[in-house]
């Protein structure tokens, strides 16, 4: 039934970004199986891995970092999984399934080509980036907030063998940094009311800073605290069971504060080895970077320019009591989880 759901939200969202009504019903592309992983990576010989996590949650401070070692190779957001019309869109109409699996085609040797075809392109275009910079892995970040844990799923059936990497941030600060880029970024999608709040902002923060005003109408924290927590324990619990010990987690505040340890620790999981002494200078130095922060600033620095980005417990300065009550309502377990919070009582 979930699944079902999911692939009719997915349909919508086709129809929304590409106006395409035809063809709209998407299937169930069958999953690979092992022998035509084995035909795949003999073409595409790279080892692979994602990364997945809320919007904002560090997904591209960790790409950054990851293709420091001179084994790996690592790009940002080609949504196959994540994102509609996703990868599966390919080949989702019935017509492409009826060229792919047809009985007189002596190509596919009486099954349906379909998930060859999706792991083809997807191996095509991670590959031919990284095989010129003679590396033996590579990997894609791209956010999952849409899809949560179906998201996972879509990728287990035409990677079954890659790695998965999962980075969570204190959701309260993913909710503050997410607003602050809808309100540079996406004003163009912000209601009236957000919009009342992003002028009051920028005439008068000083009691926004406070936790005096919030920076949420009540419904939009509300979204905000069920769409992370949401996100982190669907994705949690299908990559655990799909992936099992290729799956692997990191905290963002423990990226920050270790950036060399859990970058070692992060190769390693990834097959590359923890990586030369020589690279810990890199590491740390491009953990200090925050491009996306030196862009904020230059395009509305009048917005963000009081604000310290990046760094973990900026909700502590800026949630009022009502932000604090509805993510201990709503997200209050999840961050137990993850050791955010020793007790709710915040």
């Amino acid at each position: 039934m979930l699944a079902k759901l999911r692939r009719r939200l997915l349909m919508a969202g086709r129809v929304l970004i590409t106006g395409d009504s035809e063809h709209q019903v998407l299937r169930e592309v069958p999953s690979i199986t092992p022998e035509e992983v084995a035909e795949a990576r003999a073409i595409f010989p790279l080892d692979k891995f994602f990364i997945l996590g809320h919007a904002r949650s560090g997904t591209t401070l960790l790409a950054r970092l990851v293709r420091l070692h001179p084994e790996v190779h690592c790009n940002y957001q080609a949504h196959f999984f994540t994102r509609p019309p996703l990868l599966q869109s390919l080949v989702a109409s019935k017509e492409v399934e009826a060229w792919l699996a047809r009985r007189s085609n002596r190509w596919n040797h009486g099954r349906d080509l379909s998930p060859l075809v999706l792991r083809a392109v997807a191996d095509f275009i991670l590959e031919r980036e990284a095989r010129p910079l003679g590396v033996r892995i590579v990997g894609d970040k791209s956010p999952n907030s849409l899809l949560g844990g179906e998201a996972v799923r879509l990728m287990h059936k035409v990677y079954p063998e890659a790695r998965l990497v999962y980075i969570v941030r204190d959701g309260r600060d993913t909710a503050i940094s997410h607003r602050f880029q809808a309100f540079i970024d996406a004003a163009q999608h912000l209601t009236n009311e957000d919009l009342r709040i992003r002028r009051e902002f920028y005439a008068d923060p000083g009691p926004f800073l406070r936790g005096e005003r919030s920076l949420f109408t009540p419904q939009g924290a509300r979204l905000a605290a069920e769409s992370w927590t949401r996100n982190v324990c669907e994705t949690e619990r299908a990559a655990k069971e799909l992936y099992g010990d290729r799956f692997r987690t990191l905290r963002y505040e423990d990226l920050l504060s270790n950036p060399w340890e859990s970058l070692s620790q992060l190769w390693q999981f990834l097959g590359a080895g923890p990586g030369e002494p020589s690279l810990k200078e890199a590491v740390l130095a491009e953990a200090q970077r925050n491009p996306d922060s030196d862009w904020q600033q230059e395009k509305a620095g009048e917005l963000v320019g009081q604000l310290p980005k990046g760094q973990p417990g900026l909700w502590r300065q800026l949630f009022t009591p009502f932000d604090c009550k509805v993510f201990r309502e709503i997200a209050g377990p999840t961050l137990l989880a993850w050791k955010y919070e020793a007790n709710l009582d915040w």
